[in-house]
């Protein structure tokens, strides 16, 4: 996110030279050198560039380590979608083994109580020891329907066999898929791992250096003001960069609230990955707000993001806030619009305080989109990202 800062400077001095002045003529003023002012304009926009690109380099530090942690929090839940659908093909097998072990116990019997004779006769002897033509057609039809019995269940022993190879087959499958996406996660985690261990160590030195380059710029703000000849050139460039800051920070219009903080990084794709939310600056602990009631789905750890809370809202929309540092609501509860719902943290996949909001649209990472048209239409202005 860059911020335009000569062009604010510039624009306080307009003012400062169109406000409203004394009734009697002014003192008149030095001389204002082109040369110096130009020669400090150049300063100006060179340390402008140097610290826009150290903002970059912070955004993208924690872009990319968000990416990680959300590559790694999709291949967890594969594993454990994998787990679940072994566990129940695991379930399916012993099942149909059941199945079988009663079935082929069942013929058992069958064989038994033929080779007994309890139900084997000839039918020659049954006809012949029939008493009557209709006691002839009764016990055909008798030893009809045995012969259709005993057919039906060999049958059955052959259907519930063929049942279990399919189910065992399925489980050794779903063995198979719980490995492969045991070995993804495992990769995704180290990566993740490395990712965020190589944004920190950017972020941190691109840290260190951005607070010399705002001194810098500052001190080059102030030389333009007073080489163009402004009075109280130090307090109107503090003030200009003041302005810088606010116009980048999180605020709340009419009965909106979230976070007082400073947004650094907007949705969309950036640096060969999407950015799934926004990004907004503030020291730990700084309060974060229920931008609209509803009810919190979770709150606790979570893959990623440390901890995070999850807000189900009337409208549908699923509002995420990670990497915070407490919470203090709990799943199930109901929030109204205003409530403080966690404090800005650094926990997870992180580089740095801040706080990551992302809406949902169709249940929780079903589908996501960018926060600021619902954040706005709350009364949420959501600073350059608006």
């Amino acid at each position: 996110m860059r911020r335009r800062l000569p062009t604010l400077l510039l624009g306080a001095l307009v003012t400062l030279a169109l406000g409203a002045g004394p009734t009697t003529a002014p003192a008149a003023a030095a001389p204002v050198d082109p040369s110096a002012v130009t020669a400090a304009q150049a300063e100006v926009d060179r340390v402008a560039a140097l610290v826009a690109a150290a903002e970059d380099e912070l955004a993208r530090s924690t872009v990319l380590a968000e990416a990680a942690a959300d590559a790694d929090r999709i291949a967890q839940d594969e594993l454990a979608a994998a787990q679940t659908a072994a566990a129940e093909t695991a379930a399916a097998l012993a099942e149909a083994q059941a199945a079988t072990a009663v079935a082929e116990d069942d013929v058992a019997t069958l064989g038994r109580e033929a080779f007994m004779g309890s139900q084997s006769f000839g039918t020659a002897a049954v006809l012949l020891d029939a008493e009557s033509p209709e006691d002839v057609l009764e016990r055909a039809a008798t030893l009809a329907q045995l012969g259709e019995d005993r057919a039906g269940r060999l049958d059955a022993v052959e259907l519930v066999r063929d049942q279990e190879q399919a189910a065992d087959a399925a489980a050794q499958e779903a063995v198979d898929q719980v490995g492969a996406a045991a070995t993804a996660a495992a990769e995704s985690d180290a990566a993740a791992q490395q990712q965020v261990a190589a944004a920190q160590q950017s972020y941190d030195a691109v840290s260190a250096e951005k607070a010399g380059l705002d001194a810098t710029l500052l001190a080059a703000q102030t030389a333009l003001l007073e080489a163009q000849g402004v009075e109280d050139a130090a307090e109107a460039a503090a003030a200009a960069a003041q302005e810088s800051v606010a116009a980048a920070s999180v605020t709340s219009v009419g009965t909106g609230s979230l976070v007082s903080g400073r947004v650094t990084s907007c949705y969309g794709s950036r640096w060969g990955t999407v950015h799934q939310g926004i990004d907004i600056a503030a020291p730990i602990g700084t309060p974060i707000y229920a931008p609209e009631g509803g009810v919190v789905l979770d709150a606790g750890p979570a893959n990623g993001f440390g901890q995070a809370v999850y807000l189900q809202h009337a409208d549908g929309v699923v509002t995420l806030y990670g990497h915070v540092d407490t919470f203090t609501v709990q799943a199930g509860q109901v929030v109204a619009a205003g409530q403080q719902i966690a404090t800005v943290g650094n926990r997870g996949q992180s580089t740095g305080p801040h706080v990551h909001v992302e809406t949902h649209y169709s249940g929780l990472y079903a589908d996501r989109r960018n926060p600021v048209p619902w954040l706005t239409a709350h009364g949420i202005s959501v600073g350059s990202c608006g």
